[in-house]
This record gives structure tokens, C-alpha cells and sequence, in this order.
């Protein structure tokens, strides 16, 4: 009977630790003491030339305040660094254009960016013809 009560003790003591740990870690993400929460981000503004570490400024009623953010030098810059997209496969190659088509749909607009749910991207076809002499 000692061995239920102790082993119910331990159970009831560890229970509450892990809830005060939860506790604290909800804490600390709101380091900044701010009671705001719509909050408006404007774009991510490179230090320097059009990518790299840069800040991005956010205004909450009367609060401001400034992120780190990072845009990087790979992006697509006609749908914005905020704007997520999934893409499908590349389209076969136009003969009249000689370019190559795919779409993109909106996965995710971080930091309440306007983004437009459906975009299309091309690139020239390639030149080269695949050969398929490998296994020969």
C-alpha cells in the first residue's frame, strides 16, 4: 500500500513540475510586456542592396517596435519575401514563346502580407536535348 502511495506522490509531483515548466516557457515568449496583439508588420527592409539581414517595423496602436528578419538573396522579388507559394511541375515548352509555365498557389503570407493566391512564373526551355545512352 506504501508503494501505490508513494508511486501516486511521484506522479502527482511530476505532473505539477512539467505544467509550472510549460508555465514559464509561455513566459518567456512574451519578453517584451507588450498587452497588444494586433500587431501590423511592414516589409522586410534589407540593410543593404535587395537582400541579406534586415528589420521589419510593426505598430500596434500607440506600441512600435522593430524585428530582426533576414530576406534571402534567392527569392523570387515580384511576389515578395513574406509570400509563400507551392508550385507545380514546369509545363511543357511553347514553341511560339519558347518559354516554359508553372503556377504557384499561396501556402502561407507571413506577417499579414498582402499576397495574391495565385501566381505564374516562366523560364526560357532549355537547349539541350536529353539523351538517354546511359545504359547502352
Amino acid at each position: 500500500m506504501q508503494v501505490r502511495s508513494l508511486l501516486l506522490l511521484l506522479a502527482l509531483i511530476l505532473v505539477a513540475a512539467t505544467t509550472e515548466a510549460g508555465k514559464n516557457k509561455k513566459e518567456k515568449t512574451k519578453k517584451d510586456g507588450s498587452k497588444c496583439e494586433d500587431w501590423r508588420w511592414g516589409p522586410c527592409v534589407p540593410n543593404s542592396k535587395d537582400c541579406g539581414l534586415g528589420y521589419r517595423e510593426g505598430t500596434c496602436k500607440d506600441e512600435s517596435k522593430k524585428l530582426k528578419c533576414k530576406i534571402p538573396c534567392n527569392w523570387k522579388k515580384k511576389f515578395g519575401a513574406d509570400c509563400k507559394y507551392k508550385f507545380e511541375s514546369w509545363g511543357g515548352c511553347s514553341a511560339q514563346t519558347g518559354l516554359k509555365t508553372r503556377s504557384g498557389t499561396l501556402k502561407k503570407a507571413l506577417y499579414n502580407a498582402q499576397c495574391e493566391e495565385t501566381v505564374y512564373v516562366t523560364k526560357p526551355c532549355s537547349s539541350k536535348i536529353k539523351s538517354k545512352t546511359k545504359g547502352q
